[in-house]
This record gives structure tokens, C-alpha cells and sequence, in this order.
């Protein structure tokens, strides 16, 4: 890709994630037996900033876990023991909030169902997402939305993290090669 356009810069991020905790509260009358669980990498760092915004508008605070969902892949042909399954919070007969940068096709998002509910049954799992670009192949919906970005197939969204990246934006890549 070789144009890239800004759609979401560190104040932008900021404002949709503040949003998403208090629509959390709002949807969950508050956050008794909810838990945060973000999908690797990048969901990880997003879930455990919504909880401290939880905790700055609650004043109480929320469990946050991990997932890697690589195993439950459908696309995944490796060994099981490559890339384990990782939560640090228990989920049995907990509301989970699944927290993810980039919502496309849908298909990590089914593979951290699938890997949820073989950790334990949770009472409800809530689907939480930066941004959502559209062209789902599963029928998946999050509840909670930073920002809706219609996108064309040619198009990516690169999500860039301080945690991670040294940078905070949203940038959508066109056209050209990497």
C-alpha cells in the first residue's frame, strides 16, 4: 500500500474509546461480573485502556485478560502448542467484553468465540472494536464501535498503538504495493 490517509489521530482514539467505556457502563448497568478480554496484539492494550477510563467514571475496577486466538484459526495448520490460548481473568458465568482494533471479515473474532468458550461458559460476550470496516464474511456485529469505516477490499486499516507502535493513529492504506 502506498498512500495512507489519518482517520483517527491520538485525540480521536482517545474521545471513541471514553465513548465505548461509558456505552459499556450504560449497556451493562454498570460493570458487576464484567470482564475485559482483548484479542492479541493490539486489542490487549485497547481493552486495558478502556478499563482505566472504567475505573476513572466507576471508580472500581474491571479484570483485564488476553487472547490469542492464532490456534483457532481457520486459516491455522500449525502445532497447537506454537501459539497457546492465554487469559489472566476468569470468564465462567462473567458478561466478556471481547476487545479487538479491526473488525473485516469477522473471522478472528469467531476464532476468539471459539476460544472463550473452551476456556469457560461466560454469561454473555459482548463484541468491542476500534474500528469496523465492513465486508463481514460471518454474521458478526459488535456492540460497541470507535468508528465505522466503509472500506473497499483494496483498501487496509493499520491501527498504530504507543504500546506497541511508538505512534497513536488510525491510517487507511490505498493502492501500490507495500
Amino acid at each position: 500500500m502506498s498512500k495512507k490517509h489519518t482517520i483517527m489521530d491520538e485525540a480521536a482514539i482517545r474521545r471513541a474509546l471514553t465513548r465505548i467505556a461509558h456505552e459499556i457502563i450504560e449497556k451493562n448497568k454498570g460493570i458487576e461480573d464484567c470482564v475485559i478480554v482483548g484479542i492479541r496484539t493490539r486489542g490487549i492494550y485497547l481493552g486495558k485502556r478502556i478499563a482505566d477510563k472504567i475505573m476513572q467514571i466507576e471508580e472500581a475496577s474491571i479484570s483485564v485478560g488476553e487472547l490469542d486466538v492464532t490456534t483457532f484459526r481457520d486459516d491455522w495448520d500449525g502445532d497447537p502448542q506454537d501459539s497457546p490460548f492465554i487469559t489472566e481473568v476468569d470468564i465462567q458465568d462473567k458478561k466478556v467484553i471481547l476487545f479487538d482494533d479491526v473488525l473485516y471479515t469477522g473471522r478472528t473474532v469467531r476464532a476468539a468465540l471459539d476460544a472463550l468458550i473452551s476456556h469457560g461458559r461466560p454469561k454473555m460476550i459482548q463484541l468491542a472494536v476500534l474500528i469496523d470496516r465492513g465486508h463481514r464474511e460471518l454474521p458478526i456485529r459488535a456492540d460497541y464501535v470507535g468508528k465505522n469505516v466503509p472500506t473497499s477490499k483494496d483498501e487496509e486499516i493499520e491501527v498504530f498503538l504507543t504500546e506497541v507502535d511508538g505512534s497513536e493513529e488510525v491510517v487507511i492504506c490505498t493502492g501500490g504495493e507495500t
